[in-house]
């Protein structure tokens, strides 16, 4: 079981955005704790618990490391781009229309007796 004290470190630090960084889940709590009350969000909240949870339970430290890098970002928003990245849509062909392609491509449909024509559809 891993140990169950503040003094864990992060598997990668957490930057934050005045250029500190946190590497244990003792800078996460006493960045936490030092925020304002004043409108404090649910993100943070969820934090805490993460973090409280790692620490009763002895669970990996990526869990609060979620919550924290969760409630940081709470304010980013999600783009989604679809023309980044090229798909394979219909890029792909079957088999079964290869075959049917390369015969009409031939002129083979036309001199095919109806029972072949059947057969590749």
């Amino acid at each position: 079981m891993a140990d169950k004290d503040w003094s864990r470190e992060f598997d990668d630090p957490i930057s934050l955005p005045d250029g500190r960084s946190l590497t244990t889940l003792r800078d996460a709590a006493d960045y936490i704790t030092g925020l304002p009350k004043k409108g404090a969000a649910p993100e943070w909240q969820a934090a805490i618990e993460a973090l409280m949870l790692v620490i009763e339970l002895g669970g990996p430290t990526m869990m609060a490391r979620i919550g924290v890098m969760r409630a940081l970002n709470r304010h980013v928003e999600r783009v989604f781009y679809p023309d980044r990245k090229d798909t394979h849509w219909g890029k792909r062909k079957l088999k079964r229309d290869q075959r049917h392609s390369i015969l009409v491509h031939f002129g083979a449909i036309a001199a095919c007796p109806r029972l072949l024509v059947a057969e590749l559809f």
